[in-house]
């Protein structure tokens, strides 16, 4: 062979060998990357929303709203607008009561343990609950006809900062009370009388935080104020000596509906609920020491 002939040969060689190393480490990338970004494409899941399911065992009421109540995470408030679906729904359920007192509507507020409870009730499902009831009785349901339940459920939907399918609603025939079930109420009637909610109050404090002890007790007013006729929630704000006894009405005013907002806010009816201010009227310690005075700047929250 010239070697000419072998000057080409090795030219031919190096092109053909070239070509495979491309190909193996160029293209054949370039192919895997078309294939992993195909593989990588990700469609978010479809939310689910668990329906509000609903019939009467006992009647010929059957319904099913393919909607819920969404709340944002460790939040009682439901997220509006609702969708005009589960308004409709909701109207069903109203005009259904409404016609037919002899029934009850048990109302289940869902949450997960790892949510905060920022509400004035022992948990947050009970929270949303009693945020829904106040919603069926501004469509006309009777406070009376409804129960509220917080129920745990960590298996709850749960996307990004949203809870989605928070409620459920549950028919029943409504029960009069039995003389035990009046005599335990007023049993608790007279234990709230006898060891009201106190808040104290800083200057300027612009939220309210409750122990476990103090939502129980909240719990325990709404459950007497609905269920007894002409029971309400009397909020009574004090103040201590210092300044004049009018500037300090207006402060105990000013504390006692601070105080009725945050129940309302937390889905307690309006209606349900009266503030009062004393002032400085009824002290509960020596006004001569800041530790007196802190202690007569409160709120007494009880039922009448």
């Amino acid at each position: 062979m010239s070697k000419k002939s072998r000057y080409l040969l090795g030219v031919l060689l190096t092109i053909i060998i070239g070509t495979v190393l491309y190909w193996f480490f160029c293209c054949q990338y370039c192919t895997g990357n078309i294939e992993n970004k195909e593989k990588d494409v990700s469609v978010a899941p479809k939310v689910t929303i668990k329906p509000i399911t609903l019939n009467d065992p006992d009647g010929d009421f059957n319904l099913e709203i393919k909607d819920n109540f969404s709340f944002k995470f460790s939040d009682y408030h439901f997220i509006e607008p609702i969708s005009p679906e589960l308004n409709q729904g909701l109207d069903q359920i109203a005009t259904y009561l409404n016609n037919h007192p002899e029934k009850s509507l048990d109302v289940k507020g869902f949450y997960k343990s790892v949510e905060i409870n920022n509400s004035a009730f022992p948990t947050i499902g009970l929270a949303r609950a009693n945020v829904i009831k106040n919603l069926m009785a501004s469509k006309g349901v009777n406070f009376k006809n409804t129960n509220t339940y917080g129920v745990l459920d960590n298996d709850l939907n749960r996307e990004n900062d949203t809870i989605n399918g928070g409620i459920s609603f549950k028919i029943s025939a409504f029960k009069e009370r039995n003389s035990d079930q009046d005599e335990a109420l007023k049993d608790l009637a007279k234990s709230i009388k006898a060891n009201p909610l106190i808040l104290h109050f800083e200057t300027a404090q612009t939220n309210i935080v409750l122990t476990k002890e103090q939502r129980q007790k909240v719990a325990d007013m709404v459950d007497y104020v609905y269920k007894v006729d002409g029971a309400s929630i009397t909020v009574t704000g004090h103040t201590d000596n210092q300044g004049s006894r009018d500037t300090n009405i207006k402060v105990g005013q000013e504390r006692a509906d601070f105080a009725k907002n945050y129940l309302i806010d937390n889905g307690i009816s309006s209606s349900k609920i009266s503030s009062t201010s004393l002032g400085p009227d009824q002290p509960i310690a020596d006004n001569t020491t800041e530790e007196g005075r802190a202690e007569n700047r409160r709120v007494v929250i009880t039922i009448n």
